[in-house]
């Protein structure tokens, strides 16, 4: 029964709407079409008694003083004059009996001899007071009359009344109302179909601009299809479109400002990088020198050669770390262990300008289902962030592993703390839609965002022992991957 309801409440309102005016049109239709029947059920019974009053009162005037003579032909001849008049509704057999109920006279004198006993079945048919008695199976009514002289009873008269045009019509009053409440519940059905296609045009055209929001920026309702709208839906649509408008803005704003942070925090490492490479620089420079002045002596030339190779080196692990980090790629290349590893190398300046110790666990195996990249360019955003919180000389503390079905990703350092803002912007989980305006948490609520698309979610805590400690916890999974990152 629930399913039944489930699956009828599934059904689009142009199919309800109507159905329910033809159920009511029929419900309608049975209750005046029962009532008009039960109406022309009594007036034709009350009708039909007036005339067969009519006729014994007629017929009992007319025979009383035969029967009181007992003239059995005079009797019969008032009955057939009786039966050949006007009633309306033909009286198929009269019939005239004694008190003791034998039979006096008949119109049908072979049927009902006189002298004979009425049959018991027949006289089964007839009311004990003389009530009108109707057998629409047979088509006939049955009723009869007492008959006195002075108070004395001298017999009765039976009369059985053919009513099977009276069915005949009511049938045919039940058939035309049958075909009429047909034709009606028909044709209010289908202007119900109509007149709800009509009104409920403007839902659908609002639904499938909805649907199509579903996959990427929110479209607005063309002018076109607003210009013919003047009712409340008109202004429905035209708020709609203004709704459209600000979210795209915001969108847009969105991932505006979040491409600002990402260059923001690469013009951090700039400087850092800068660090990284002019250091092996200047020893390659040395080295370089060296060769060029001590050329004939071999183990010059393969100690010079050392240094050139480690600054090569050097160098190399630092621009592939960055080009990894803000190049990008595959946005759903999965994630190892070397994606964490690299980010050493660009904090390794902020580390050794504020004199810091990084404390470093990558316990994750060869591959995860989770995109590297936005998770990369999440943790570099709190790495940074945690350095540039942590007083000089102290310790910053990176740690991943897995738990159970999920990755953990803990940032500790020993700040003074986040502030409650900023910390709620990052236990939110992407739920706000847009940064903040005046530019302050911007990078907590991109990690914030970076997380939430991914189906994880971050939690900050003040240490005991001084600082701050944020945790990322990320679903690992066949499924998992980038939905829509800004």
């Amino acid at each position: 029964m629930i399913g039944l309801r489930q699956r009828i409440g599934a059904w689009p309102t142009t199919l309800k709407v109507p159905l329910i005016v033809a159920v009511l049109m029929v419900a309608i239709s049975v209750v005046l079409s029962n009532k008009v029947l039960l109406r022309q059920s009594e007036t034709q019974q009350r009708h039909l008694e007036e005339l067969t009053a009519a006729y014994l009162d007629g017929l009992s005037a007319s025979i009383e003083p035969h029967v009181l003579r007992e003239d059995i032909w005079e009797i019969f001849d008032q009955l057939e004059r009786a039966r050949s008049g006007s009633l309306g509704a033909r009286a198929v057999n009269s019939i005239v009996t004694r008190p003791d109920g034998r039979i006096l006279a008949a119109s049908d004198p072979r049927a009902f001899p006189s002298q004979g006993q009425l049959p018991p079945p027949l006289g089964a048919r007839f009311a004990a007071g003389g009530a009108l008695v109707l057998d629409e199976a047979a088509g006939k009514a049955f009723t009869r009359r007492a008959l006195s002289y002075q108070g004395r009873p001298m017999g009765w008269i039976y009369a059985e009344i053919d009513i099977r045009d009276l069915l005949l019509e009511r049938r045919e009053v039940l058939v035309t109302l049958i075909l009429t409440n047909v034709l009606l519940t028909l044709l209010f059905a289908g202007l119900g179909t109509l007149a709800v296609q009509r009104m409920l045009r403007p839902i659908g055209t609002l639904a499938k601009h909805l649907d199509r929001g579903r996959g990427g920026d929110m479209e607005p309702i063309p002018e076109a299809e607003i210009g013919a709208q003047h009712s409340e839906f008109g202004r429905l649509f035209r708020r709609y479109n203004a709704m459209v408008e600000a979210m795209n803005e915001r969108e847009a704003l969105a991932a505006r400002l979040a491409e600002e942070e990402k260059l923001a925090s690469l013009g951090r490492l700039a400087s850092g990088m800068a660090h990284e490479i002019n250091n092996p620089l200047g020893g390659m420079f040395n080295a370089i020198d060296t060769i060029e002045r001590h050329d004939g002596d071999p183990l010059v030339r393969r100690g010079s050669l050392a240094i050139l190779k480690r600054g090569l080196l050097g160098i190399r692990e630092v621009v592939r770390a960055a080009l990894v980090s803000y190049k990008g790629g595959e946005p759903d290349r999965p994630l190892t262990p070397a994606d964490l590893d690299d980010l050493r190398v660009l904090v390794r300046h902020e580390v050794q300008r504020r004199r810091l110790t990084l404390v470093w666990h990558n316990e994750l195996p060869a591959s995860l289902a989770l995109p590297g990249p936005p998770i990369r360019q999440a943790v570099l955003n709190l790495l940074l962030n945690a350095c540039a919180a942590s007083p000089m000389a102290g310790e910053v503390r990176f740690a991943a592993s897995l738990q159970g079905a999920a990755l953990a990703l803990t940032i500790k350092d020993r700040g003074p703390g986040l502030p409650p803002d900023v910390a709620a912007l990052l236990e939110s989980d992407g739920r706000e839609a847009t940064p903040p305006l005046e530019g302050r948490g911007l990078g907590a609520w991109m990690v914030s965002r970076l997380v939430g698309e991914l189906g994880g979610r971050v939690r900050a805590r003040a240490r005991e022992a001084g600082g701050t400690a944020i945790e990322i916890v990320l679903p690992v999974g066949e499924g998992s991957g980038l939905r829509d990152v800004a």
